[in-house]
C-alpha cells in the first residue's frame, strides 16, 4: 500500500495529537500504537483494495493519506478497534474514538462490529450504533444507525446511507439497498436491491426496487 507516513512515523504523530488533545498523566508512547498501528494498515489496505476511487486506490494498489480526513475516519476507527482486541486497553482505545470523533465529527465506539469494507465520505455528524453491519458499506454526513428500545437494525451486503439519512431501530435492510437524503427507516424492513426515498410531493417514505445500488459506484468488486 501507498502510504504518505511510514508505519513508524504514523505512530509517532498519532501519540503527538492523542497527547494534545488528551493531556493526562496516561502519556500515549509510541510503543503503545506501533503494533496495532500496523494491524489498522492491513485492515485499511485490504478495505481499499476494493475500492475503485482513485483517492483509495490507483489500480495497482491502495492509497493511505495521512492528511486525507476520510481515510483517516475510517483507518483511526480500524486502529481504535484493533487496540481494543489486541491489548484491551480501553482508556487508549477510548482516546482514538475520542480523537476520531473530535476531528471529523464522526461517532462509532471501537467496539462496535463494523465490516471489513467500508467507506465513511464526509462523515461530520455520523453515528453508527452497535447494529449488524456487512461488507460494501456507504455511509455520509449526518447519517445515524441506532437502537429503539435496545434493538439495532440488520444491514445486509452493499447497503448506503446518503447524506442524513437514518435507520432505527429492529429492522432488517436488504443487500443492496440505498437509503436516500433525507430518509428515516423506522423499524421497516427492507427487501434487498430496494431504495427508500422522502417523497416530496406526500411528505411520506417510498420504496421501491432499483436496478442499481449506490454503492455499486464505489467499489472494484461487483456486488
Amino acid at each position: 500500500m501507498r502510504l504518505s507516513l511510514s508505519s513508524d512515523n504514523i505512530a509517532f504523530y498519532i501519540s503527538q495529537q492523542l497527547n494534545n488533545f488528551f493531556p493526562d498523566t496516561n502519556k500515549v508512547e509510541i510503543a503503545d500504537l506501533s503494533e496495532a498501528v500496523k494491524t489498522a494498515l492491513e485492515r485499511v489496505e485490504y478495505c481499499f483494495s476494493k475500492v475503485s476511487n482513485t483517492r483509495y486506490n490507483n489500480g495497482s494498489e491502495p492509497i493511505y493519506n495521512h492528511l486525507y480526513s476520510d481515510h483517516n475516519i475510517v483507518f483511526y476507527w480500524f486502529l481504535s478497534n484493533s487496540i481494543w482486541k489486541e491489548t484491551g486497553n480501553e482508556a487508549l482505545a477510548s482516546k482514538l474514538y475520542y480523537l476520531n470523533k473530535v476531528m471529523h465529527g464522526f461517532d462509532c465506539m471501537y467496539d462496535t462490529k463494523l465490516p471489513d469494507i467500508f467507506l465513511v465520505f464526509h462523515g461530520v455528524g455520523t453515528m453508527l450504533g452497535k447494529a449488524t453491519y456487512s461488507d460494501f458499506l456507504v455511509v455520509m454526513q449526518g447519517c445515524t444507525i441506532g437502537s429503539n428500545n435496545g434493538k439495532y437494525p440488520i444491514l445486509g451486503k452493499g447497503v448506503s446511507l446518503t447524506a442524513n439519512s437514518s435507520v432505527i431501530g429492529n429492522c432488517t435492510i436488504g443487500d443492496l439497498c440505498t437509503i436516500s437524503t433525507g430518509t428515516l427507516i423506522f423499524e421497516k424492513n427492507m427487501n434487498s436491491s430496494e431504495t427508500a426515498f422522502l417523497n416530496s410531493h406526500t411528505g411520506g417514505i417510498d420504496i421501491k426496487l432499483s436496478k442499481e445500488c449506490y454503492s455499486k459506484q464505489f467499489f472494484r468488486e461487483h456486488l
